[in-house]
């Protein structure tokens, strides 16, 4: 075989021996790239994303994209090529495993976080609208969660609405450990709860539940320290004067909070807030309606030029980096809160769009 056949055919093994190590050899990275986005006064699935029964609702128009990130599952392992093609994917972004799922964290535990900070991004999402438009929202402090093993288990459930410790009316979170570490490890403390079935039928009903009890506990050294505890997590549970329910499933994480909460302020309220246009956008929100960061902006933003969004609603936080790499014909617009959003949007609607607030990189 001639010498120079013989190294091409060399070479060509060599590439194949190498191209066949890349696919097999697992690398310890994720791929991030734009996800899908949902048009929260549009339809999903052949539903309404928002249903509100039990309260006058007014036609919209356009778009109020929430936007998302796919991300390689749990238990994926990226191989080589994968994650060299993902460094050159423009819109792709390549990050370490544990990155986003960490190595303390079962995949479980990692989709039960995601899918508690969904579902409270929703609560809160429905709080910050209602009070924009001026609805009062009703609070009530529950029993968030109920540590295994401790001396509550069994007996406080998670949604019990705490009425009073020790005689004593409960008002704010803070309270009910307020009250519990007066008590020495060892000694009892008794609350007076409405249990959460009683709670959710009086919600239901739109009245105060009277049906009460008295649970007594006694209480333990906590590990940390010497305070005395009964092994609960004390919460903020709020009721609303009519039914507002998000048909969005297996979404994760908090970040579609803003556009939830703008999507139920434009199905309350008169005003078409986006006047037919498309707008895009992401952000936390809290029952105050204060918006923050989240992660992923860069790929939420491809994802929102990618369905035809023209305006992206972007956390003040999230700006900086946002405004490094702007897709063509997308415009960011910086909002901190929802009144800063819903004044952007009156903007979009008016076509005043030249005072709208943009992000730099400054």
């Amino acid at each position: 075989m001639p010498r120079r056949t013989a190294t091409m055919l060399a070479s060509l093994l060599m590439l194949i021996a190498l191209l066949c190590a890349g696919v097999l050899i697992p690398v310890p990275y994720a791929d991030m790239s734009p996800g899908p986005t949902v048009n929260t006064i549009g339809e999903h699935d052949g539903e309404p994303v928002l249903q509100i029964t039990g309260h006058q609702t007014y036609p919209t128009s356009g778009h109020l994209n929430m936007t998302t990130v796919r991300v390689t599952g749990s238990q994926y392992r990226m191989n080589l090529v994968e994650a060299v093609f993902g460094w050159l994917n423009h819109d792709d972004l390549v990050v370490p495993h544990e990155t986003v799922y960490p190595d303390d964290k079962t995949p479980d535990q990692v989709s039960q976080e995601n899918a508690e900070e969904f579902s409270q991004s929703q609560e809160t999402a429905k709080v910050a609208a209602l009070k924009a438009v001026g609805i009062k929202v009703g609070s009530r402090i529950v029993v968030g969660s109920v540590v295994k093993g401790g001396p509550a288990e069994g007996k406080l459930h998670a949604g019990d609405v705490i009425k009073a410790v020790d005689g004593t009316e409960i008002k704010r979170t803070e309270d009910v450990a307020k009250l519990v570490t007066k008590h020495k490890p060892g000694e009892q403390v008794t609350f007076t709860v409405v249990p959460v079935k009683e709670a959710a039928e009086a919600e239901k009903a739109k009245r105060e539940s009277k049906e009460t009890r008295t649970v007594v506990l006694k209480t333990v050294k906590a590990p940390e320290d010497k305070r005395a505890i009964v092994g609960i997590n004390a919460a903020v549970d709020h009721t609303f004067p009519f039914s507002i329910d998000i048909k969005l499933p297996d979404i994760g994480g908090p970040s579609a909070g803003l556009m939830f909460a703008l999507g139920i302020v434009d199905k309350l309220t008169p005003d078409d807030l986006t006047g037919g246009k498309f707008v895009a956008g992401t952000g936390t929100i809290d029952d105050k309606g204060v918006v923050g960061p989240i992660g992923g902006i860069a790929m939420k933003i491809v994802a929102a030029r990618d369905k035809g969004a023209r305006y992206f609603l972007t956390p003040k936080g999230n700006c900086a980096t946002a405004a490094k790499d702007t897709p063509d014909g997308l415009r960011l617009v910086k909002v901190g809160t929802i009144d800063d959003a819903l004044k952007a949007l009156e903007k979009i609607r008016k076509g005043d769009t030249a005072g709208l607030p943009r992000c730099t990189t400054g």
